[in-house]
């Protein structure tokens, strides 16, 4: 969009899947903003349970339409909005998420300083979640299970924005088309985004990351959800390398590497001596300290090590079965 950053026009969409209780609380934190200048798209992907009377008590509070649409999953659906869209820079919000009030203040300040055509921001638990989100929050994004890499810190590894707190100018969407239309893993939703990050830098196109527009993130409900939803990020990390081979890191490994190695050490606690569960129990005695100072919550501290230790194995175990899938058998199936 050139340098004239003082005509940015937002527009925001969202897909919805049957979660008309969780885009209640996406539509009334968007209706508190401060900052009052964009429209909203809400794209409902064939829900059963449709969001129409939701979006309807918000008419009065926002500029916002509602589009009922066949399931595709999300990344078309964004596509599908970004058609329909009348401003020239897209954001990206899960229906799961809450969006602080002084968020459009924070990114319309930043862009207008410094444009960049692309940037995504981090997530937090919000005070309200209750105990098991805001430990799968943790386990997201700690040091102790991600390194750091999801949203927090740009000196681990280039930021790539995702789509639960994503923007990008039309120009993007009109030179990549949008979120890729293929499946990346067993799931709908999941690697879209950041395959899209990794076209538009490809591109030549400018992506930053801005710390303070963080979003209220609840990500999955319940740790059956949550195992599935790594699994198969870690799957579709081997079929975006395909696609774009420099993004496939060695930290990427990691979760494969230590899922190998705890059961390496499991085999030899029961065949040589028990000493060797120590690095698991020192592991998870730093992931319940730190969490437990995070959320002032001995309880949160617990649950934390469940819920990190689910995210490392399933992210590995999805990986590792990757590798044999596409790899070894050469099946092509996503």
């Amino acid at each position: 969009m050139s340098n004239e950053t003082s005509q940015i026009k937002f527009s925001i969409i969202t897909p919805v899947y049957n979660r008309p209780g969780e885009l209640t609380e996406l539509l009334e934190s968007l209706a508190k903003q401060t900052f009052k200048d964009f429209e909203v798209l809400i794209v409902e992907d064939g829900s059963t349970e449709k969001s129409d009377t939701v979006v309807e008590q918000y008419k009065d509070q926002l500029n916002i339409q509602y589009y009922y649409k066949e399931n595709t999953g999300p990344g078309i659906s964004r596509n599908y909005g970004c058609e329909r869209a009348t401003g020239n820079y897209f954001l990206f919000f899960d229906s799961d998420c809450i969006i602080p009030a002084n968020y459009f203040d924070i990114i319309s300040t930043f862009l207008n300083n410094t444009y960049f055509d692309c940037f995504g921001g981090p997530d937090a638990a919000h005070e309200d979640f209750n105990a098991l989100q805001k430990a799968i929050s943790y386990s997201m994004t700690a040091f102790l299970t991600t390194g750091g890499i999801r949203g927090s810190s740009e000196k681990v590894e280039k930021f790539n924005p995702r789509s639960f707190n994503m923007g990008f100018s039309k120009e993007v969407f009109e030179k990549t088309g949008g979120f890729p239309s293929i499946c990346f893993a067993k799931a709908k939703a999941c690697g879209e985004d950041l395959d899209l990050s990794l076209q538009i830098s490809a591109l030549g196109f400018t992506t930053t990351l801005i710390k303070e527009a963080f979003v209220y993130h609840k990500r999955r409900t319940n740790l059956k959800q949550f195992k599935n939803q790594v699994m198969n990020f870690g799957f579709a990390r081997i079929t975006i390398a395909e696609r774009h081979p420099s993004s496939l890191k060695l930290m990427h490994f990691a979760p494969a590497v230590f899922l190998i190695g705890c059961i390496g050490l499991v085999v030899l606690s029961l065949l040589v001596s028990p000493l060797f569960l120590l690095p698991l129990f020192v592991h998870m005695l730093l992931i319940f300290i730190d969490a437990s100072l995070r959320y002032k919550s001995f309880f949160i501290g617990a649950l934390a090590i469940v819920t990190s230790y689910i995210q490392l194995w399933g992210y590995g175990y999805g990986f590792l079965k990757s590798v044999l899938y596409r790899k070894i058998l050469k099946n092509d199936k996503f």
